[in-house]
C-alpha cells in the first residue's frame, strides 16, 4: 500500500475492519467471516504476465468456504495461510 494511492489504502482498511466486525458479530451464529488475497491472477485485470492461474487465485476462497475450520474467523489469508493484519 502506498500513501500516494489513498483510495486503495482506505478500501483495504475498510475491508479489514468490516471483516473483523462481522466475524465478531456472527461468531455466535456459527458463521465465519474472512478476507483473502488471490494474488496476481491471469485475468483481464491481472494480464497475461500474472503469476497465478484463475484456479490458483480461487483456491483459498474455495478452501475458506468449504474446508477451513470454523474457528478461523476474522482473519486475512493468502495461499491458505493466515497473514497478519
Amino acid at each position: 500500500m502506498s500513501a500516494n494511492v489513498p483510495s486503495y489504502c482506505l478500501s483495504k482498511l475498510a475491508l479489514n475492519g468490516v471483516t473483523i466486525m462481522l466475524a465478531a458479530a456472527l461468531r455466535d451464529h456459527g458463521i465465519a467471516v474472512n478476507s483473502m488475497c488471490p494474488g496476481w491472477v491471469r485475468t483481464d485485470m491481472g494480464g497475461p504476465d500474472a503469476t497465478r492461474s484463475v484456479e490458483e487465485g480461487a483456491d483459498t476462497a474455495v478452501w475458506l468456504a468449504d474446508e477451513a475450520a470454523q474457528e478461523l474467523t476474522g482473519k486475512f489469508f493468502r495461499s491458505r495461510a493466515e497473514i497478519d493484519w
